[in-house]
């Protein structure tokens, strides 16, 4: 009997009873993905894998405190089930007391579909969305231009299951597209060069068309070139740069850390700034499982413990939590441990992230609103942190920084190495536009949940000339 031949949830059982520890908590997560990937207007490759993960947490109570193993394994069979089982008792013995040590979340909760099939993706998700993009390879070809990207779906069905009771299923659908379009450039420069990306659950409601007019006329932006120096400039920072910013924000955004003066959300007298207004617009940053179009898991699924997270919190159920609401400081993440050290409300993290200011105009409405010149970037990419006390992170502009004059784009201009502040951006930033699903492109392997706005920020920082596209 292969761990293909038994179900999920009975994987998730026969290890709850084979186990001798005080505590157990078992996640057995199937997953599938399929995937399209195109160069110079073909196809190139595309295929279907599937696998399953199951994680095993132990806790063993002692005279000192409660100590955990964790052990986790892919392709599990029914001869490998006990050992596993037994390596995370193990674990758990020859460890320390854990700090987070809380009791497992109490039971009771068992999800209607817990002994159902899981849910799989195949390439029929790509049944629209694959002839649409043959269509747009041919339009390509006839206007010089060549694309090139990838196109990847994943279901991911998790179970959990634990010693207290606890029966609880979650699916989660994740789709990325990627494109980038290359055309010569004028006159024999440099080869022209831009991207666009969406996150979808289905691909349904992706257009490689609309990507193509979209990255067509970033191409044709293009054709003037324009060199600037390093500066602080008035910029446009698109939804999906605005995206990268903040989830390295939230990633950040450790109560525990706060408290113990080691990041930019510690107050200088000790403490936390939460209460703390941070930006004059009235910006909400917030997540919620529930969010239309964004749904994420609406429990804790630890698969182990760091700072802010705790295997102890498993099935912890979620809710929507705002971060930062109408520009004020409101909640830092925190564990049940770390919310007790910190006197803290407890606040896990959620996968995705809204930021929302109320705004109505769309990024072409703010670049037509622009005054006399401003920058409107593309993307950030290869973000990195230079001063935690401080969050500053530097990086690159890739794939296209165009100069706005008078309301206009009047053509393209080098890239840029950056030096910010996401929390010091909220705080300058003077208009935010409307709140819109988009797909970080330096995080979009880890994070791809993300819905903003574009922001003006009067004077972002671009520190250096780069050279590269």
């Amino acid at each position: 009997m292969s761990a293909r031949t038994h179900k999920p949830h009975e994987i998730v059982e026969r290890a709850l009873e084979l186990s001798r520890a005080d505590g157990c908590v078992v996640i057995a997560d199937e997953s599938s993905t399929a995937n399209l990937r195109w160069a110079g207007n073909a196809l190139t490759t595309n295929g279907v894998t599937r696998g399953r993960t199951l994680t095993v947490i132990a806790t063993v109570d002692g005279a000192e405190g409660t100590a955990t193993g964790v052990v986790s394994r892919s392709a599990v069979t029914a001869e490998d089930l006990e050992p596993l089982v037994r390596a995370a008792e193990t674990a758990a013995r020859e460890a320390g007391p854990a700090e987070d040590a809380q009791p497992l979340v109490a039971g009771g909760a068992t999800a209607a579909n817990f002994t159902s099939p899981p849910a799989e993706t195949s390439s029929e998700v790509f049944a629209d969305f694959a002839p649409a993009l043959g269509e747009s390879f041919a339009r390509a070809r006839a206007g010089g231009r060549r694309l090139y990207g990838f196109a990847n779906h994943e279901m991911v069905s998790s179970y959990l299951g634990t010693s207290t009771g606890l029966r609880l299923r979650h699916d989660q659908p994740t789709g990325t597209l990627e494109m980038n379009a290359k055309a010569a450039g004028p006159d024999g420069g440099a080869p022209r060069s831009a991207w666009a990306g969406r996150a979808t659950r289905d691909f349904t409601d992706v257009d490689p068309a609309e990507l193509d007019a979209e990255l067509t006329r970033r191409l044709d932006w293009a054709e003037r070139r324009v060199e600037l120096p390093a500066g602080r400039y008035e910029t446009l920072l698109p939804p999906t740069a605005v995206a990268d910013l903040l989830i390295y924000q939230m990633w950040s955004s450790s109560a525990r850390d706060a408290a113990e003066g080691r990041t930019v959300f510690a107050a200088p007298q000790g403490g936390t700034r939460v209460g703390e207004k941070l930006s004059a617009l009235p910006l909400t940053l917030r997540s919620d499982p529930a969010e239309p179009g964004l749904e994420a898991a609406p429990f804790v699924l630890a698969h182990s413990s760091d700072d802010d997270v705790s295997a102890f919190d498993n099935g912890l159920p979620l809710a929507a939590t705002d971060w930062l609401r109408e520009g004020v400081l409101n909640r830092l993440v925190t564990s049940r441990h770390t919310a007790k050290l910190t006197g803290q409300p407890v606040a896990p993290a959620i996968d995705n992230l809204i930021l929302d200011a109320g705004g109505t105009r769309s990024l072409d409405e703010m670049i037509a609103g622009s005054g006399e010149r401003c920058l409107l970037l593309t993307c950030l990419w290869y973000i990195r942190e230079v001063d935690p006390a401080s969050l500053l992170l530097t990086g690159l502009t890739r794939d296209g920084v165009y100069l706005v004059e008078g309301g206009e784009v009047v053509g393209e201009v080098n890239n840029f190495r950056f030096n910010e502040s996401p929390v010091d951006l909220l705080g300058r930033a003077t208009e935010a536009g409307r709140t819109e699903r988009t797909l970080p492109r330096e995080w979009c392997d880890w994070f791809t949940r993300a819905a903003m706005p574009a922001l003006r920020v009067p004077d972002f920082n671009m520190s250096s000339v780069s050279r590269g596209v």
